[in-house]
């Protein structure tokens, strides 16, 4: 299943990206978030050097329905708040896709990795297009569940093969000797190792059709 690494602007005119944007030094990092009705609740540590205006600034803004300060120390504070825009939990929740916390905002950027099947992140990059929400694909890489994907035997073939060396620079173990160890013809585990390495292969190539455009 694809995992990509997205870089995303708030847009302006959002509560967190004008606080973070009033802020660029803070780093407000979130650290649980979930969708209420109409609203969407979090948990947020905000570092600063001057974390009581950073923190009082919250009550200025109309679409923050309630805040409440768990803590404060010097340059730190763990609030809890509510708010009528949590356009980056709609848009993922909206696909089908999880937030994984933590991710954290400084002046108004926020880098997060999404997991999910290839259809649900086009979709999260149309979402993002219909919020106004700019974002850049910053890496994708195509995680490949081999356990799931292989048979039980070819995946313990290719288990034993690893452990014994066949795929090391330079390799510690003959394909003669990878036989034995499992007990079959060498013709036969050349066979079985070439299916399962070009359903490995096949796999995670895959990732060439993830476009998030």
């Amino acid at each position: 299943m694809p995992r990509a690494t997205l870089s995303i602007t708030i847009p302006e005119g959002i509560w967190i990206s004008d606080l973070s944007g009033r802020y660029p030094d803070a780093q407000f990092t979130v650290l649980a978030a979930m969708p209420a009705e109409e609203t969407g609740v979090g948990l947020v540590e905000i570092h600063a050097s001057d974390i009581e205006s950073v923190v009082t600034t919250f009550d200025e803004y109309e679409s923050i329905v309630s805040v409440t300060i768990l803590e404060v120390r010097a340059e730190q504070a763990l609030v809890q708040f509510e708010t009528t825009e949590p356009l980056l939990i709609l848009s993922l929740s909206e696909v089908g896709i999880p937030l994984e916390l933590p991710i954290t905002i400084v002046d108004r950027e926020v880098v997060v990795e999404v997991t999910a099947p290839r259809e649900n992140l086009s979709e999260l990059g149309e979402k993002f297009t219909q919020f106004g929400i700019p974002f850049e694909l910053v890496s994708i890489h195509q995680s490949v569940n081999t356990e799931t994907l292989l048979t039980e035997d070819q995946y313990d073939l290719i288990e034993t093969a690893i452990e014994a060396g066949y795929y090391d620079t330079p390799r510690t173990c003959t394909l003669t000797e990878l036989a034995e160890a499992v007990g079959l013809a060498k013709s036969t585990t050349s066979e079985k190792l070439h299916r399962a390495e070009g359903k490995v292969m096949k796999e995670f190539l895959a990732k060439d059709t993830v476009t998030l455009d």
